[in-house]
């Protein structure tokens, strides 16, 4: 699949591109964990043995002097033991899927008190967008202005999952809108794909959280049987979780973003790589390099499921 040099240009990432063999080492990301300092070396009068040193002469007692001993010498104190270092830590293998207790599919069943929720499993696409339109199963709805059930081909190999709608989002029904809308679909165009076309993008949820606030987990719980639900009948072959609440959610973990890039994870038994959110991107323009660099492993995944006979029909 050719690459759109024109949108590298656009992602700042023309030179990185052209330069297949050059390696870019990521930058340690702020939510990294903050690194341990080593520990202080022992110091030298802990680890080696003191001299030897001759007794005094005894002082003499009531009980009359005790026999010197000619040549008499304190014994050495054993050194201090050596702590061997710990072994590096090595890093998790390039797929989950070896790991069947890592990312455990999650169940299709609906979660306490579902109520207008109930039956999602069983719904069409016509059906879905109604029932999540009127959808009023947590607090959200009481200030959105519309949902935003997602957009795309509803046959797309590759499904892109967001976090939550923002402002434009709720103004216009539609994810992934305004300035961050315009990079995915830079982003998108640097791999030849473009919305709509191979592509279906989706929310964990479906109304914006008052104040763009990151969505609760009471939220994201009585929304995610919609999600899944789309998930399904797209049957999509890769996703892409955009964001650290998106990929949070859908792996069910509380892993900061910069563990989880890199590697492919599984959510329903699809191969799912997480990246930057496009907001986020338009604050911190080095981490586009990253985001490249996530995209390149999502598209190399992309063709290795292919390659494994599950080419389109």
């Amino acid at each position: 699949m050719p690459l759109d040099e024109a949108a590298l240009e656009t992602l700042g990432l023309g030179t990185l591109w052209v330069r297949r063999g050059a390696s870019i080492e990521p930058e340690p990301a702020q939510d990294d964990p903050v690194a341990q300092p080593e520990p202080h070396a022992a110091s030298a009068a802990a680890v080696s043995a003191p001299k030897a040193v001759r007794t005094p002469a005894p002082r003499e007692t009531a009980r009359g002097p005790e026999p010197a001993r000619s040549g008499a010498v304190a014994p050495s104190a054993p050194p201090a033991p050596r702590v061997k270092p710990e072994p590096p830590v090595e890093e998790p293998a390039w797929d989950d899927s070896a790991h069947p207790h890592a990312h455990a599919p999650l169940a299709l069943a609906e979660p306490p008190g579902a109520g207008a929720a109930g039956g999602v499993v069983t719904l069409d696409w016509a059906s879905l967008e109604a029932r999540v339109s009127a959808c009023e199963r947590c607090r959200l709805c009481e200030k959105r202005t519309q949902t935003v059930f997602g957009v795309g081909d509803r046959a797309a190999e590759w499904m892109l999952i967001g976090e939550a709608p923002g402002e434009n989002e709720d103004k216009q029904g539609e994810p992934f809108v305004g300035q961050a809308g315009k990079l995915l679909d830079s982003m998108l165009r640097a791999l030849s794909l473009a919305r709509g076309d191979n592509v279906y993008i989706a929310n964990v949820v479906k109304c914006r959280p008052p104040g763009n606030r990151n969505p609760e987990p009471d939220e994201v719980a009585r929304c995610e049987p919609y999600l899944q639900r789309q998930v399904a009948l797209v049957k999509p072959k890769l996703i892409v979780a955009l964001g650290r609440v998106a990929a949070q959610n859908l792996l069910k973990t509380d892993a900061s973003i910069s563990s989880l890039r890199g590697r492919v994870h599984r959510y329903e038994d699809v191969p799912v790589i997480v990246t930057y959110h496009p907001a986020y991107l338009l604050r911190s323009l080095p981490d586009k390099a990253k985001a490249w660099v996530d995209l390149c492993l999502a598209h190399d995944t992309y063709r290795q499921v292919l390659d494994k006979g599950q080419a389109p029909l």
